[in-house]
């Protein structure tokens, strides 16, 4: 059941408007560090028709997307994931990728997330790429 009794695509447009508010919230005030947003992406890796994507097409992916879009650096953990497809009804099991990186508060750091979202969309024919952000103090 998704809050409100929305329906899965009302629920998944509110999320994602949320997610946007993000870039527009104050930064955090630090005593220590600098504000950031720290934003975690759920990479599931089960391809439809397929097998999971493979140890060499994450590298490449990471090799040309995560280092293009994330110059500063990620932290990527392995995780299994589950939820439920919206359209079917049916509960999926499978591995996935949790990437973990801070970058400053604002739209330019949204974007590069969103960018690095969309290109494992497109090329791994996934659904979604789950995030979560949030404002955080960081020193590096």
């Amino acid at each position: 059941m998704f809050p409100s009794g929305g329906t899965p695509v009302r629920w998944l447009q509110a999320l994602a408007a949320a997610f946007l508010l993000v870039g527009c919230s104050p930064p955090p005030r630090c005593d220590a560090g600098a504000p950031m947003t720290v934003f975690t992406l759920y990479f599931g890796e089960a391809v439809p028709g397929r097998g999971d994507v493979t140890p060499a097409e994450w590298a490449s992916f990471a090799a040309a997307t995560l280092s293009a879009e994330l110059p500063s650096g990620y932290t990527v953990m392995d995780a299994r994931g589950a939820w439920t497809n919206p359209g079917t009804g049916v509960a999926v099991t499978e591995a996935t990728k949790v990437l973990v990186v801070a970058l400053p508060p604002g739209r330019g750091s949204l974007t590069a997330v969103n960018r690095v979202r969309s290109e494992y969309q497109t090329r791994f024919h996934q659904q979604l790429v789950g995030m979560t952000a949030a404002p955080a103090c960081a020193a590096f």
